[in-house]
């Protein structure tokens, strides 16, 4: 079923939650302090959050997937488990407007603690469903995407492009590209140009003037890349000499 509304409206601080500390961490990364002043209106579709390790993409897209009800560590809106909290206080202090009649799936795909979902699940399951342990770790993303990212939801990815190949990396961006065009609603961070490029996708460039919305072409992770495969040594002499 396609729904009018995305899943998510507007995300916002919480009235009645104690704010976040100026000065303390993780207000002090611009792109954070700019999210709590401003809030977001996730768009339509997909969204992808572009910048450099540290300037705050990962801590937002947590707290956006912690904000709607998913499980912190990774997993569905079913998958409460945590076994050592690290995620910054962000998460708690929002609140999310969601969209009219809208379900409430979605999933939080976070490379960094999948292999730790995967074992939650197997448990879960009790050997029945996708033995995610004995495939490699590319080809389990692919099957989480095929088993999970199944209806017009909310989804958040961090970095999935770490566990991808070139080709892999191209389905993503077909099931993704599917997504939208079901009425489901994605926000993903991450380092990869080749994802980044998905046609109709909005990007959020996040630095150390916060958060600005931009094109592909205009990205400096796209820039620095063309640069690279143009001429390596005008890097690499920099880094090894």
């Amino acid at each position: 079923m396609r729904f009018d509304q995305p899943p998510v409206v507007r995300v916002s601080m919480h009235p009645e939650r104690p704010p976040l500390q100026p000065g303390v961490w993780p207000m002090t990364v611009p792109a954070v302090a700019q999210f709590v002043r401003d809030g977001m209106d996730p768009a339509p579709g997909v969204t992808f959050l572009v910048g450099e390790n540290g300037s705050g993409k990962s801590t937002i897209v947590e707290a956006l997937a912690e904000a709607y009800g998913l499980a912190v560590e990774g997993g569905s809106n079913q998958a409460g488990r945590e076994t050592r909290r690290s995620e910054s206080p962000l998460g708690r202090s929002l609140a999310v407007r969601r969209g009219l009649g809208t379900g409430r799936w979605g999933f939080f795909l976070r490379a960094e603690t999948m292999h730790s979902w995967y074992t939650y699940i197997e448990e879960l399951n009790e050997g029945y469903g996708p033995a995610f342990h004995e495939m490699s770790h590319g080809e389990s993303f692919l099957a989480v995407l095929r088993s999970r990212f199944d209806s017009p939801g909310f989804y958040c990815l961090d970095e999935p492009e770490a566990a991808l190949s070139f080709s892999a990396t191209l389905g993503l961006m077909a099931r993704l590209a599917e997504l939208a065009e079901e009425g489901g609603q994605v926000v993903c961070a991450t380092h990869s140009p080749v994802l980044a490029s998905l046609p109709g996708a909005t990007i959020l460039e996040v630095g150390p003037w916060g958060l600005r919305e931009t094109t592909w072409s205009e990205l400096e992770l796209v820039v620095h890349w063309k640069a690279f495969l143009d001429a390596p040594q005008r890097y690499l002499r920099h880094v090894l000499d």
